[in-house]
Parts: C-alpha cells; sequence; structure tokens
C-alpha cells in the first residue's frame, strides 16, 4: 500500500525530470579555407544557416530572437607596453604580459549585445571586446589590467583585428540567418572557428561552431613552412642572402 502513491508518482516526477527540447543550429560559412597570397587584401566571411525548432514550430511568444557569430583566432602570447613620456622623450614604461589573447576577434549581432545578453552571460561567452578574457601573466592591480585590456583592445581595433558590430546580421521570418564578418590583410594564419548563438530572452539557447583555416599560399608558404621545419637552414640561408646583396649593393655602388 506504501508503494502505491510512489508509483504512481513515477510518471509525473519523471515528465517533470525530462528536459523541454531546444532549437538546434545548423550553421555553414561561405568558405572554409582561405588562402593569402602577395596580393591578399583582405577577404568577407559569410556565415548563414537555419534555427531548427522543436516540432517545426517558431516560438508563440512575443519574445525576440536574436543571433551573435563570433569568428576568433587563435590564442597568442601578447606583451603590451605603455609608453611614458620622460625628459621629452617617449619611452617604454610599464609593461603586461597577456597568455592566451586571440590574434582575430570579429563579432557580429543582431542587436547591440548590451540589449540581448547581461553582463554575467556575456563575461561566460566572451560575448564583446569588453568581456574577453586575456589571462594576464602577472598579478598586477584591477585597474592596471583593465587599463592594459583597453589599450590592447584598441590597438588591435585600429588594425582592424578586433571589432565588433551591432545590427549585423539578418533574421528571416524568424529561421533563415545571415552575417558577413571581414578578415583584414593583416590576419594572422591559424585555425579560426566561428561560433554561433542563438539567444531568446537574454539566454543562450544553442551554441555552433564552425572552423576556418587562413593559411599562406605560394611563395609565402613556402617561406613559412620553411622557416618553421628548418629552422637552422633557414637562418643561415637568410644570412648569407643579405651578405650576398649588401655585397652586391656595395659592388655596384662603386661601379657607378
Amino acid at each position: 500500500m506504501r508503494a502505491t502513491p510512489l508509483i504512481l508518482l513515477a510518471p509525473l516526477l519523471m515528465g517533470q525530470a525530462r528536459p523541454a527540447p531546444k532549437p538546434v543550429l545548423v550553421p555553414d560559412v561561405s568558405q572554409r579555407q582561405i588562402d593569402i597570397a602577395y596580393s591578399f587584401a583582405g577577404a568577407e566571411l559569410l556565415l548563414f544557416g537555419a534555427i531548427l525548432y522543436p516540432g517545426g514550430r517558431l516560438p508563440d511568444d512575443d519574445k525576440p530572437t536574436d543571433i551573435v557569430v563570433v569568428v576568433r583566432g587563435p590564442t597568442q602570447s601578447i606583451l603590451v607596453r605603455e609608453k611614458e613620456k620622460i625628459a621629452g622623450i617617449w619611452v617604454n614604461a610599464a609593461r603586461l604580459r597577456y597568455r592566451s589573447a586571440p590574434s582575430f576577434y570579429g563579432m557580429v549581432s543582431s542587436r547591440p549585445i548590451d540589449q540581448i545578453v547581461d553582463e554575467r552571460s556575456r563575461a561566460i561567452y566572451e560575448l564583446g571586446l569588453d568581456s574577453l578574457q586575456l589571462s594576464p601573466a602577472s598579478n598586477a592591480p584591477a585597474d592596471e589590467q583593465e587599463r592594459f585590456a583597453r589599450g590592447l583592445s584598441d590597438l588591435k581595433e585600429r588594425t582592424g583585428l578586433y571589432y565588433q558590430k551591432p545590427n549585423a546580421v539578418e533574421i528571416s521570418d524568424g529561421v533563415l540567418y545571415r552575417a558577413r564578418v571581414d578578415i583584414p590583410a593583416r590576419v594572422p594564419v591559424g585555425r579560426f572557428t566561428a561560433e554561433t548563438f542563438l539567444i531568446r530572452d537574454g539566454h543562450v539557447l544553442a551554441v555552433a561552431t564552425k572552423e576556418i583555416e587562413i593559411r599562406k599560399s605560394g611563395f609565402e608558404r613556402f617561406v613559412a613552412r620553411s622557416a618553421q621545419r628548418w629552422s637552422i637552414t633557414y637562418g643561415l640561408v637568410t644570412v648569407a642572402l643579405s651578405v650576398l646583396l649588401g655585397w652586391a649593393a656595395g659592388y655596384i655602388a662603386r661601379r657607378v
């Protein structure tokens, strides 16, 4: 008799424990590989896809659906120096090293990011330049870390390696989306990731990732691979060419 109530409640408890189905992102990218040659002047990536809702039905509420796309380059160690004017001369003063700063960070969103998610969610998913986790290598004071982080972000923004664009994602009929991300000419090589976030009512409901490889091609690729695989030989050849070209320039100058 005591077990009967538990048996009757078991289906109800199981129904409550079962999570509600969530939508799924099906993303794609126009280029999976970008080759950098001597004439490379930048590229434009088209990221597009679809939102698959449970049962194939759109939500019947009035909550807005937002898409945020983040293209991130491989992380690298960066040393940031702060200049100070001493006796009328600008010299390097304080410095701070970051262990894992992204070499490239481009974010596009359907609305301004502060209108989509709160500060806590932005920090968790690193949405926005002010939410990047740069991992400083020293125990500098918080105000100093913040100052150097702003400086690093500003330097990267000037070269086009860091940026964020609101209202740059188009969503059609609440299902299809498309976004364009600019790749500057000075982009580093390596394996990039394109993360797409589906956000509704301030909650991240789905995340999908695509990989993009950016590599050098032609003679530039040969030089880069030679420097990595045969570093000693590459260094000796570089020194020999420098000496040879210097001697040739001096010889021509004497003859003229």
